[in-house]
């Protein structure tokens, strides 16, 4: 495999990332970590055996992606976000420890310095807003902001905002039904 390493990053040779892939300045990435191809992970990141990123996925600087994490293609995550793994955490883990599985679809994006709950799911083009505090499932092409993240509206596969009659500048074209976001 054929991938970038900056000479103050850290990857541990039994982590599989992919092809094209860019790791910067002080990312770790650990052994057991998967990383698709044509990745971008910029400086500072974290990555954890067990973590799962797929093909174009973007981590801006000083994103921690543990255990338990999966993010589909071409997601985008800004600077500074939380992803939390441990509902009740320690500094010690116990043998009750239950590992709460996060999974963010293909396409989502979440703005900088957003944090993540565990065991929930962000949906396929959904957006998170920055500094948004995320507890519970994000619909796909849901817009939410806040804290604790709230609906604010639908988006478009390309990140803009949907307008009421669901047709985006991008030329693309929804529909709504029953409760849900379809693309045309």
């Amino acid at each position: 495999m054929s991938f970038l390493k900056h000479e103050r990053a850290l990857v541990h040779p039994n982590a599989k990332i992919g092809d094209g892939t860019r790791i910067w300045a002080n990312a770790n990435i650990l052994e057991g970590a998967i990383i698709g191809e044509h990745c971008n992970i910029c400086d500072g990141c974290y990555v954890e055996k067990g973590a799962v990123i797929g093909n174009h996925v973007t981590l801006k600087n000083g994103v921690a992606v543990f255990d338990g994490v999966t993010l589909a293609d071409d997601v985008f995550v800004g600077a500074g976000v939380a992803f939390i793994n441990d509902r009740n955490p320690r500094s010690h883990r116990s043998d009750a420890w239950v590992l709460e599985k996060t999974l963010v679809q293909k396409g989502a994006t979440i703005g900088a310095n957003a944090t993540v709950m565990c065991g929930i799911t962000i949906g396929t083009y959904a957006v998170v807003g920055a500094g948004a505090v995320v507890v519970k499932n994000v619909p796909d092409y849901n817009i939410v902001i806040g804290n604790p993240a709230k609906w604010a509206g639908y988006a478009c596969c390309c990140g803009r905002t949907l307008g009421a009659v669901f047709r985006c500048t991008c030329g693309a074209s929804y529909q709504l039904s029953q409760s849900k976001i379809i693309p045309l």
